[in-house]
C-alpha cells in the first residue's frame, strides 16, 4: 500500500519527499487503520442511559447493516451513477486517503495532486467522464468526504480544463498527457477586477495573420487571472485561459485558449505565477497569473458553435452578441454548478456521521449524583441534529433531481435548467455551510482542531458558495429572470384554502402546499414591486424588487427539494422507512415553514391553532426520530476507514 500510494508522489517539480521513513510519517499523522470504535449491534448498553437515547444505530443482530439502513442508503444515491458512488466511496477507503494530519501547506498542495493520480487510476475514460455531469458529481461528493482540496483540483481538471478540450470541434488533440495527468489541467476566467462580471474581463489575445499565431497578454494588474491553481505543485500544467480576441485591432469577444504554464524546471518564457496568502479551508495552491506577449499556435483556440476563426482571420459564428457567445464558450461552469454543490454535500454528510457518531460516544454528568449519559440522551443536543440531518436529506434529493433534469433537458430549455442548476447550487450550498456549523458546534471544543476531521468543512462550503458564480449574484439574476419568467406552482393534491386540522403539520403533502403557497405570494410580491419602482430607472425598479425576488428564490428553492424529498421517500418499498423518511420530510418543512407561518396565518391558509401547534409537533416528531438517528446518518455510508481515523472519535 506504501509503496503504491509512494509512487503518486514522485513526479517531477515535486518540491518535498512526503513518504519519508516510518517515524517521520507518524508524526505527520501516517497512521495505521485504527479498529471500529463503537459496538455496532447497541450503542447505549448502561444502565444509566435514558430509553430516548438507545438508538439502533446501523447493525442487526448478525452486525449487517439494518434493513432501513440499507434502504435509506439505496435511496439516497439512487441517481443513475449508484456504480460511480460505489466505486469512489471504496476509493476513499483505501490508504492514500486515510486522515492525515500534521502536514505543511505545501505538503497538503502535494497530498491533494498525489490523490488526484490515484482517482486517476480509476477512470477507464477521462474524456467519458468529463461528458458525464452525473459521473462528475458523484466524484466530487466523495473525495469532499476525504479531501475539498482534491475535489476543488480534481473538478477543475476534469470538468472545467479537459471537460473545454473534449467540447472543442475545430481540431484533434493530443489528450494523453491529460489523460495520464503527466500535465495537469487548470482553468484561468476570472481577474482581479472581473469575478462576477468575468464577461468584461481584460485579458487579450492578438490574432497575428501572417504568422498565423496568437499574441496572449495581460495589460495591467487588474487583468491578472485571480485564484487558479497553477503552482508549481502538483507537476507540469496547462490551462484553458478566457481571453479577449483582437483581430485587426477589433474585439471579438472572449474566447478560450490552450495554454502550457510549466514544465519541469518551472514556468514557461511570459508566465508569472504569483502565489496568494493561505486561505481558510482545505489548501489549494492558488495564485495569481499573468502573460508577457506569450505566442500561441492558431489551434490553441478552443472552438465551436460560438466562433470558428478561419486562418485569414474571419469569425463564423452562430451566436449573436459577445456575452452569449462568452457564456456559451464558459458552459463547462453549468455543469462545475453542479460539482460544487455535490462537494458540499459530502462534506456537510460527512460532518453530520461525525456529530452524531460523537454525541453518541461523547458523555457528560447524567442527572443522579456518579451517572454518566451521551451528549444524545438530550433532545435539546438530537434536536439540533435531526433539523439538520433532515435538511441534508432535502439537499441530496434535489441534487439528484436537478443533475437528472441537466442530463435530459433539450435545447430549448437550457436557459430554464442552467437557471435551475444555479439555484439549487445557492441553496445547497448555503445550507451545507450552515449544517457544518452546527455539527462543529454540537462537538464543542475538540471540533475547532483540524486534527479531528471537521473544522475544515464549512471553510469548504464557503468556497464552493463563491466559486462559479457568487451566490447571491447569481440567484440575483435568477430572480430577475423569475419575476415574469416563470410560473409558480400550484397545490399537489388538494387546496389549503381551507386548512385541516393539527394532524395535518405531520403530512409532508399539506407542508409542500403550504410551500407553494408561500412561493406564489413572494412571486406576486416581486412583480408588483418591480412594477412600482422609480420609472425609467431600470436599477431602481430592480432594487425595489431584489428583496421580495431574493424571497421568491428561496422559497422556489425549498418547494424544489420538498418535492424531490416527497418523491424519492415514495420509492422505498418497506412502510417502516417509507414513514420514517415521511417524518424526517415533515420536520425539514415545518423548520422551513415555522418563520412564515404568520402570513400564511393572516391569509387563512392555516388556523391559530395550528400555528400554536408546530412547536408540539416539531417536538413530536424529533421524539420518534430520535431512536433512528444513527441509522439516518449512518445510511450516508460515510466509511469506516475514515471515522475511525479521527482522534476525536477514538480518544475518551
Amino acid at each position: 500500500m506504501e509503496d503504491r500510494f509512494a509512487r503518486y508522489l514522485r513526479y517531477p517539480g515535486t518540491p518535498t519527499d512526503l513518504t519519508g521513513d516510518h517515524h517521520s510519517n507518524e508524526r505527520q499523522g501516517w497512521r495505521l487503520p485504527r479498529g471500529r470504535m463503537i459496538v455496532e449491534n447497541a450503542v447505549f448498553t448502561h444502565a444509566d442511559t435514558p430509553a430516548c437515547a438507545r438508538a439502533d444505530i446501523s447493525a442487526d443482530a448478525t452486525g449487517s447493516a439494518s434493513p432501513a439502513r440499507r434502504e435509506l442508503t439505496a435511496v439516497l444515491f439512487k441517481d443513475g451513477s449508484a456504480d460511480a458512488h460505489r466505486k469512489w466511496r471504496k476509493t476513499i477507503s483505501t490508504e492514500p486517503f486515510r486522515f492525515r494530519s500534521g502536514l505543511r501547506t505545501e505538503e497538503r498542495w502535494e497530498l491533494s495532486y498525489a490523490r488526484l493520480r490515484a482517482f486517476n487510476e480509476e477512470i477507464e475514460s477521462p474524456e467519458e467522464l468529463a461528458r458525464d455531469p452525473r459521473g462528475l458529481a458523484a466524484l466530487h461528493e466523495w473525495a469532499a468526504v476525504v479531501d475539498g482540496a482534491l475535489a476543488t483540483v480534481a473538478g477543475i481538471h476534469y470538468n472545467l480544463f479537459l471537460g473545454s478540450l473534449v467540447d472543442d470541434e475545430s481540431t484533434e488533440r493530443d489528450l494523453v498527457p491529460f489523460h495520464t495527468l503527466s500535465r495537469t489541467g487548470t482553468f484561468l476566467c476570472t481577474e482581479r477586477g472581473h469575478g462576477n462580471d468575468a464577461a468584461a474581463l481584460e485579458t487579450t489575445v492578438t490574432y497575428d495573420r501572417g504568422a498565423q499565431e496568437f499574441i496572449l497578454h495581460t495589460p495591467h494588474e487588474r487583468a491578472q487571472k485571480y485564484m487558479p491553481n497553477t503552482s508549481p505543485a502538483g507537476g507540469p500544467k496547462s490551462a484553458v485561459v478566457a481571453a479577449r480576441l483582437r483581430v485587426d485591432g477589433e474585439d471579438r469577444g472572449v474566447f478560450l485558449f490552450l495554454v502550457p504554464l510549466t514544465d519541469a524546471d518551472g514556468t514557461l518564457p511570459g508566465v508569472t505565477v504569483e502565489p496568494l496568502p493561505d486561505r481558510i479551508g482545505s489548501p489549494v495552491d492558488h495564485c495569481v497569473t499573468s502573460f508577457d506577449r506569450v505566442r500561441l499556435p492558431r489551434t490553441a483556440l478552443i472552438q465551436g458553435p460560438h466562433g470558428r476563426l478561419l486562418p485569414d482571420g474571419v469569425l463564423h459564428t452562430d451566436v449573436g452578441s459577445q456575452r452569449k457567445r462568452f457564456l456559451h464558450a464558459i458552459g463547462r461552469v453549468t455543469t462545475g454548478k453542479l460539482c460544487m454543490s455535490a462537494s458540499t454535500l459530502g462534506g456537510c454528510r460527512a460532518a453530520l456521521s461525525i456529530a452524531v457518531r460523537y454525541a453518541h460516544t461523547r458523555r457528560i454528568s447524567g442527572p443522579t449524583a456518579g451517572s454518566r449519559i451521551p451528549l444524545a440522551a438530550h433532545r435539546s443536543h438530537v434536536g439540533r441534529l435531526l433539523k439538520s440531518l433532515a435538511t441534508a436529506y432535502a439537499m441530496t434529493f434535489l441534487h439528484r433531481s436537478v443533475v437528472d433534469t441537466w442530463v435530459h433537458h433539450e435545447p430549448a430549455d437550457r436557459d430554464r435548467v442552467e437557471r435551475l442548476v444555479a439555484v439549487a447550487k445557492g441553496w445547497i450550498t448555503w445550507n451545507a455551510r450552515a449544517i457544518t456549523i452546527e455539527a462543529r458546534e454540537r462537538c464543542g471544543a475538540r471540533a475547532l482542531f483540524p486534527v479531528n476531521g471537521l473544522a475544515e468543512y464549512p471553510a469548504n462550503a464557503d468556497g464552493a458558495i463563491t466559486a462559479e458564480g457568487d451566490n447571491l449574484a447569481i440567484w440575483c439574476k435568477a430572480g430577475a429572470e423569475m419575476i415574469f419568467g416563470h410560473t409558480p406552482a400550484e397545490p399537489s393534491l388538494r387546496s389549503t384554502a381551507v386548512p385541516q386540522g393539527v394532524n395535518a403539520l405531520g403530512d409532508p403533502v399539506f407542508l409542500r402546499d403550504l410551500l407553494a403557497v408561500v412561493e406564489g405570494r413572494w412571486h406576486h410580491r416581486a412583480r408588483l414591486n418591480l412594477r412600482s419602482g422609480p420609472s425609467g430607472d431600470s436599477l431602481g425598479r430592480w432594487n425595489n424588487a431584489s428583496g421580495a425576488a431574493l424571497e421568491l428564490v428561496e422559497a422556489h428553492a425549498t418547494l424544489l427539494a420538498a418535492d424531490a424529498f416527497v418523491a424519492a421517500a415514495g420509492t422505498v418499498p418497506h412502510a417502516p422507512t417509507r414513514s420514517l423518511l415521511r417524518d424526517l420530510c415533515a420536520l425539514f418543512l415545518l423548520d422551513a415553514l415555522a418563520p412564515r407561518s404568520g402570513e400564511l396565518l393572516a391569509d387563512g391558509h392555516l388556523t391559530a391553532a395550528q400555528v400554536r401547534a408546530i412547536p408540539d409537533t416539531v417536538d413530536r416528531l424529533t421524539a420518534g426520530l430520535t431512536p433512528h438517528l444513527g441509522v439516518i446518518a449512518d445510511a450516508f455510508d460515510v466509511p469506516e476507514e475514515h471515522l475511525g481515523d479521527l482522534p476525536m472519535l477514538t480518544a475518551p
